[in-house]
């Protein structure tokens, strides 16, 4: 399932972040790619440990837990703290998979990647290129979202960014490990969710909503992990 997610942040908590970011110190994003990644990878990143990527990041954690989307599709249990990227100059990040397991840099703690997730900060009119295209059996999907959108994609799928070949793309980027490991039970999950919201709206007096909520409630204590 590939989701976006609209205004995760506001356009205007967007243009903060850009603000704040345009005058950071970047490193070379190698430093956190494995082996063959490394092959591929040519962008900027804020150091993990920097202390802007931790206000924002923070910032961003405290938005997903308000987002009912969110916690809907990825039924988080496990959120790497957020990183951030640029990309200017013709700088692209080829064909490549994310990493099964993430180390939380700082501590002992390791995340299993069941979920990335990209949430755009530069507004798509800013920059040329820059698309995320992300491949599954249905082919090759390419994603330029507005500046505070998210989407959000299984962590096993191949993906790339296209050149930037104009302007600088910003972006916050991270890996979510689910509280249901598999892909085709959270997504059964999600859309039993959204009709439940539906009719709860609609027919809010129907006497079956309590036995559905409560199929919905028994699957997902069968399908979690914790």
């Amino acid at each position: 399932m590939l989701l976006a997610i609209p205004q995760v942040l506001s356009r205007a908590e967007a243009a903060s972040f850009r603000q704040a970011l345009e005058a950071a110190e970047w490193a070379d994003g190698r430093g956190t790619a494995g082996y063959l990644s490394r092959q591929v990878k040519d962008n900027a990143q804020l150091r993990e440990d920097h202390p802007l990527a931790r206000q924002l990041g923070g910032k961003i954690l405290d938005a997903l837990d308000r987002n009912e989307t969110f916690i809907s599709a990825a039924l988080p249990l496990k959120v790497v703290p957020p990183l951030f990227n640029r990309y200017a100059g013709e700088q692209s990040y080829g064909r490549h998979v994310d990493g099964g397991i993430r180390p939380v840099a700082g501590t002992p703690h390791r995340v299993r990647t069941d979920l990335s997730a990209t949430l755009f900060l530069s507004p798509p009119d800013s920059y040329d290129g820059g698309e995320l295209i992300v491949e599954d059996v249905a082919g090759a999907q390419s994603f330029k979202l507005e500046a505070g959108d998210m989407l959000l994609y299984p962590a096993n799928r191949v993906h790339r960014v296209a050149p930037v070949t104009r302007g600088t793309r910003l972006a916050s980027f991270f890996w979510v490990q689910s509280m249901v490991r598999s892909l085709e039970q959270r997504t059964i999950l999600f859309q039993l969710d959204n009709a439940l919201r539906v009719l709860g709206r609609d027919v809010p007096d129907h006497r079956s909503l309590v036995e559905m909520m409560g199929v919905y409630h028994n699957l997902l204590r069968q399908w979690s992990d914790t």
